[in-house]
């Protein structure tokens, strides 16, 4: 359910509706399936054309497939019982795998790249993110899958969220089994991220995460297991919607507000921004590290509702009015870090991510820094508004 937050920073207040799931959640008022005609897309974002239209009457919806690699596209390693080689599978054989999914949609395959996502980096996000928004302006297709490992899924997830200007559904999937497993799950994730991309109740829905049968967004959906096909979880708001072989059910409202969109960063890498993880008897020695390496933003893994030990806090400090942008996040896996309650932020400078984990914190900066975006004051709005 939303609630009424007010944001004070620097003698600033600002009313916000604040969703549980914090950047792009929903707060719409009703649920919506893939049995019934779609609901009115969401309200398009300043610039955004609604261009989320269905496929005409009879024709097959288009969906580009844009594969990536990761563990759905991966072969089991013969010298180890649990051991595989991500991104050995292209994106044509993902598909060959998936008997009738050509039943769904009309699809098209290409390879963005192939490789294990916890190598994925800002060159890839920008690939995908420049051709996922020229075959919507070309209206190309009416929704792309993005297969994709899941290890960092959910941060490219959240970066698609916030650069992809158009109202059609964008769906990561991955699995968690490589396609050569005993019992890989991930065939029956790709056709069932088809059937949601195809679905004409996901338009204005923004990006999603599909596996294990459940529709998660964005901007709540973590990794909560390293091997139970059940991993995806969004803690704060719950899922989404769900999907089986007959269709596709929203259970959350379409969102009321336009999602926060910026452009697509021009040049890479991003902005460098660095993740601070808090623990007992902790000193100020990662702080000065990254700043000493470059960092222009950082993002705290705090304990708790984002604190950490007093060393660090007056270095995070010192950083944030020195120009470097400061954001508290918790290393804890729900829940919301509160502006000014266990930490003073107007007097430290610093920002509350709310219920952006740390991860998801570090890409927003990341957008904010290369859009030039670094007062406290707005990007405490951004936080509260993304």
């Amino acid at each position: 359910m939303p609630r009424k937050s007010v944001l004070r920073l620097a003698g600033l207040v600002v009313g916000a509706a604040l969703v549980v799931t914090g950047c792009g959640g929903n707060s719409g008022d009703s649920a919506n399936s893939a049995s019934t005609p779609s609901a009115t897309s969401a309200q398009a974002a300043p610039g955004k054309t609604d261009d989320a239209a269905a496929p005409a009457p009879g024709t097959q919806p288009r969906i580009a497939i844009l594969a990536t690699g990761g563990t759905i596209a991966g072969k089991a390693n013969a010298n180890s019982a649990v051991g595989y080689t991500a991104g050995e599978a292209t994106a044509k054989d993902l598909i060959d795998a998936v008997p009738g999914i050509d039943k769904i949609a009309k699809l098209s395959a290409e390879q963005i790249s192939n490789i294990g996502s916890q190598d994925m980096n800002d060159d890839v996000w920008v690939k995908l993110a420049d051709r996922i928004n020229q075959l919507f302006a070309r209206n190309e297709v009416d929704g792309v899958v993005v297969t994709h490992g899941t290890d960092t899924i959910e941060e490219t997830a959240f970066f698609l969220d916030h650069v992809v200007a158009s109202d059609k559904p964008v769906v990561l999937v991955g699995s968690m089994r490589p396609s050569t497993a005993l019992s890989a799950d991930g065939p029956a994730n790709l056709r069932s991220a088809v059937q949601v991309a195809a679905s004409p109740a996901a338009a204005g829905r923004g990006t999603m995460v599909v596996l294990n049968d459940t529709i998660h967004g964005a901007s709540d959906v973590t990794k909560t297991n390293t091997t139970s096909v059940q991993t995806f979880v969004s803690p704060n708001s719950g899922p989404i919607g769900h999907v089986d072989a007959a269709a596709v059910t929203f259970t959350a409202p379409l969102p009321k507000q336009p999602r926060l969109t910026f452009p697509v960063p021009g040049s890479t890498p991003l902005p460098r921004v660095d993740i601070i993880y808090s623990h007992a008897g902790m000193n100020a020695d990662q702080v000065n590290d990254a700043l000493g390496h470059g960092a222009k933003g950082l993002v705290l893994a705090g304990v708790g509702d984002g604190n950490t030990s007093k060393a660090v806090v007056d270095a995070l400090s010192k950083a944030a009015k020195s120009g470097v942008v400061v954001v508290r996040s918790s290393r804890v896996g729900s829940g919301s870090v509160v502006r000014n309650a266990e930490l003073n932020d107007d007097d430290l400078g610093t920002v509350s991510a709310m219920y952006l984990n740390p991860a998801k914190s570090r890409v927003l900066v990341q957008l904010l820094l290369a859009n030039g975006i670094t007062d406290p004051a707005k990007v405490q709005q951004d936080f509260a508004d993304c």
